[in-house]
């Protein structure tokens, strides 16, 4: 067990780091290099690993309701920068993946509410109340469908598997979210999205250094200076 715990090195904010790299060789090769795949494959990783940390973020944060208002704020001050970098100017009809964890989020409060605690007897969830929890959440990945937000009803389910599965061996955990995104959203790029599992079962289960507001703010931040560039380069926006 000892060896194996040595093996795993990566904090919370190293999975961040890795996620944020992945995602900008993603909207590099979206925005101005389409026909560079290896770009988009490289940025299969960051789907997987974003909705892992969004899962621990909300398991270990001291106030979920404070969470949820931050990634709330975020998604509405994030929403101009991915719309100018994606289309061009602003258009409503495609939301970005900050109001996806949003949903996410509001999805996982949903269910615990609705699942209740243990029961004193048994040591056991309620049956009939853990499957209308399970039902919320699909309510809610449903409604990420329907607005449009990035990745729509695979994020949120992605996130849902990961938060159900936290209590199983560290080993296993991260297979049946990764799983999911991998057959559902990856474009076809199996085997990248996959290997998002390597850097998930190094991760030890420690925070890191924080930088929890650099992380917030990457998002937006970087796909302004992405549009900025684009205009700057190209002159056309779109």
């Amino acid at each position: 067990m000892d060896k194996a715990n040595k093996i795993r090195i990566l904090d919370g904010t190293m999975l961040k780091i890795i996620a944020m790299v992945s995602m900008v060789f993603d909207h590099v090769g979206d925005m101005f290099f389409p026909d560079m795949m290896w770009l988009r494959m490289v940025g299969r990783l960051a789907m997987p690993i974003f909705a892992f940390c969004i899962t621990e973020g909300y398991i270990h944060t001291r106030n979920r309701n404070k969470y949820l208002l931050r990634m709330g704020i975020f998604a509405l001050v994030s929403e101009v920068p991915f719309d100018l970098a994606f289309e061009g100017n602003i258009n409503i009809t495609h939301q970005n993946i900050m109001l996806t964890f949003f949903i996410a989020i509001l999805a996982l409060k949903l269910f615990d509410l609705i699942r209740g605690s243990k029961k004193d007897i048994t040591g056991k969830y309620s049956v009939g109340r853990t499957i209308l929890g399970i039902l919320a959440v699909i309510a809610m990945a449903v409604f990420a469908l329907l607005v449009r937000a990035d990745y729509t009803f695979f994020a949120v389910i992605a996130v849902f598997l990961f938060y159900v599965f936290k209590d199983v061996n560290h080993y296993v955990r991260p297979i049946p979210g990764v799983a999911f995104l991998a057959l559902t959203r990856t474009m076809g790029y199996y085997c990248t999205t996959g290997l998002s599992l390597i850097p998930l079962l190094l991760y030890n289960g420690k925070k890191g250094k924080g930088l929890k507001w650099l992380f917030y703010a990457f998002y937006p931040g970087h796909l302004l200076l992405l549009y900025l560039l684009k205009l700057f380069l190209t002159g056309n926006p779109a």
